[in-house]
């Protein structure tokens, strides 16, 4: 699976929380409005609601109240919870951001091996810097695709460069 460029991802935290804000919201003002306020005369009529007593009207505009806030609460939940998800995705190979998902992605411009501080630009907007000596001499790319992975102990991240074994130890500088 490729990485998530950041200029995608924007868009979607916004959504997100507009959604989350408006999931907030809704519950609030329609839960002041009725369904005999929501139709037109000729739909309550329709549909049969003005065959209804005013106690039956009450009791079924208090369980759509009840249903449209049970659905709002579910919709937030979902809502905050995939929010959480992309946050913590775009985050890879930050300290503490919890995803151990490895990042797959094309270098910015030539790649001339390995070298210790060097710092590898992805198209993705991320950056990585070396941190360890590994070096992979006589190695002239350009734009080669590369994947970031995560150590099987501990909190090291390894850039691969395909078609090559050599990985280098690097850690997420932006």
């Amino acid at each position: 699976m490729s990485a998530i460029h950041p200029s995608a991802l924007r868009p979607l935290l916004i959504a997100a929380g507009v959604a989350i804000a408006l999931a907030l919201s809704a519950p609030a003002a329609l839960a002041q409005s009725r369904i005999e306020q929501q139709m037109s005369a000729e739909q309550f009529k329709a549909a049969g609601l003005d065959q209804l007593s005013p106690e039956q009207l009450a009791n079924l505009n208090a369980w759509l109240n009840r249903t449209l806030d049970a659905e709002t609460s579910k919709a937030v939940v979902k809502a905050k919870e995939e929010t959480r998800e992309l946050v913590k995705h775009e985050n890879r190979g930050f300290l503490g951001s919890g995803s151990r998902e490895a990042v797959v992605a094309r270098l910015n411009g030539k790649f001339d091996g390995y070298g210790q501080g060097r710092v590898y630009v992805l198209d993705n907007g991320q950056e990585w810097r070396q941190v360890d000596g590994v070096d992979l001499p006589g190695v002239h790319l350009d734009s080669p695709q590369v994947r970031i992975s995560p150590s099987v102990i501990g909190g090291a991240w390894f850039l691969a460069v395909d078609g090559y074994n050599t990985r280098a130890k690097v850690t997420r500088v932006k």
